[in-house]
């Protein structure tokens, strides 16, 4: 067994065996879709306190109802979920012990780690076009009127929404990988999280400048973050994925 292919194979089928990424999958995709949709059609029916909670979409119905709620709830918990999931694939490795079965290996643990960020961008990329197609169902299921381009646009907005959150998530793996463990993951994607909830209540300015602020910020108001701030976003997982591997080639077997 050799190379970058066989790699992908077998962190494929691990990924396909997990429970984790299961659970995960279901709660993004499932979880976000159902809640979003309990809420619009709590407000639809003339709920008052769920009205109270829609913030800036108060007074808003249809479409753009849902697709604001669902990129507020993704938003808010799509990178914490998927900050937990790079956590496991990078971290379990060094709580199960497995990490030093891959020094014996043919594949190189650069490869090995390479094959585990391309299995993880494939599965963000199905989560978020599964969580756009369910969202749509619910959308009609709910009667809110015909799927014009503006409703297309919304869900082309939420579907990279969720991809750039996935991808945000990369520097996880990087601290799952110093830290030789899965809290050290879980711990910096809250950091992040925080991070950018404190920039978008300080100042949106300043935020549509921070690469893990932009995406959800012009998600939810899209006239305040430009593409160039939008593609910056794409540094983050570049720069940390280049960091994981990296430090998987130089892992060292008593440390």
């Amino acid at each position: 067994m050799s190379g970058i292919g066989s790699a992908l194979r077998v962190e494929f089928r691990k990924s396909l065996a997990s429970p984790v990424l299961r659970a995960i999958t279901v709660f993004v995709v499932v979880g976000i879709a159902l809640l979003s949709g309990a809420l619009v059609s709590a407000a639809l029916a003339g709920n008052a306190q769920v009205t109270a909670q829609l913030g800036h979409l108060a007074g808003t119905t249809g479409w753009p109802l849902l697709t604001g709620l669902v990129a507020q709830v993704t938003a808010a918990g799509g990178l914490l979920a998927f900050g937990v999931a790079l956590s496991w694939m990078f971290g379990r490795e060094f709580a199960e012990g497995t990490i030093a079965g891959l020094f014996g290996l043919p594949v190189t643990r650069a490869s090995i780690a390479a094959a585990k960020l391309l299995v993880y961008a494939g599965w963000v990329v199905g989560v978020s076009a599964g969580l756009v197609i369910l969202v749509a169902g619910a959308g009609m299921a709910l009667g809110l009127g015909t799927v014009d381009a503006g409703v297309i646009e919304s869900l082309a907005r939420q579907f990279i929404l969720t991809v750039l959150s996935g991808l945000l998530a990369v520097p996880a793996a990087w601290a799952a990988t110093l830290g030789r463990g899965y809290l050290p993951g879980v711990a910096g994607t809250i950091g992040l999280l925080a991070l950018a909830q404190i920039a978008v209540v300080a100042d949106t300015r300043v935020a549509a400048w921070l690469p893990i602020a932009a995406p959800a910020l012009w998600a939810l108001f899209p006239d305040q973050v430009d593409h160039w701030q939008l593609l910056a976003a794409l540094a983050v997982p570049l720069a940390f994925g280049v960091l994981t591997i990296r430090s998987w080639r130089r892992l060292r077997f008593d440390r």
